[in-house]
């Protein structure tokens, strides 16, 4: 098909650059209109064009997994991967090794999903406050915490706070701390299955 009708498919469906000729996979106009459709039509897109800052840039704020498809480049291109995480956290899987040790970047990222942590290196799942952000937005991100902030008396109760049942991965000593039962039990009774025989 020619350029005007693939830029009318994709303007209402991205994924329709899937059917597109070579050419227009290469074409910056037909694909910026696909991926402003669906970011992750950005798949389809020729490999030159998925090293187009402006184009990428546009694919994630549409949806931030389309990070998946840049080029190995803009993954550590850190407005980029801002950007990817602000709209889906659990892009922080695609970024470079270098921005998941960022703790501004794995922040913005946990706060969108909390258990984007489980991409995050050692030292940021030992950082109480990357943490206790992942745990606000999702008590379930505990189950990637290092062990000192599972004994964290502050960090599991918020995670219990939004998810009882994260008392699955507390410490053991804060297992049996009745104020974090008391708190975990009452956002899920199932909680009481974790509870430390202390």
């Amino acid at each position: 098909a020619d350029k005007e009708v693939v830029l009318e498919a994709v303007k209402l469906d991205g994924y329709a650059l899937w059917h597109a000729s070579e050419g227009l996979k290469a074409d910056k106009e037909v694909v910026l209109e696909a991926v402003k459709q669906n970011g992750l039509s950005i798949e389809y897109a020729s490999k030159e064009l998925t090293s187009d800052r402006e184009l990428v840039l546009e694919a994630v704020k549409q949806n931030g997994v389309a990070l998946e498809w840049a080029s190995e480049a803009l993954r550590a291109y850190r407005e980029v991967v801002l950007e990817a995480v602000k709209h889906r956290g659990k892009s922080l899987k695609y970024a470079s090794e270098e921005l998941k040790a960022d703790k501004e970047v794995v922040l913005e990222a946990v706060k969108q999903f909390g258990p984007a942590l489980h991409y995050a290196p050692k030292e940021l799942k030992a950082d109480k406050e990357v943490v206790f952000g992942a745990v606000k937005q999702n008590g379930y991100a505990l189950l990637y915490a290092s062990e000192s902030t599972k004994a964290d008396k502050e960090v599991v109760f918020e995670a219990v706070k939004t998810e009882g049942r994260a008392l699955k991965w507390a410490s053991d000593d804060l297992k049996a701390d009745k104020d974090v039962l008391l708190k975990a039990v009452k956002q899920n009774g199932y909680a009481l299955t974790y509870a430390s025989e202390k």
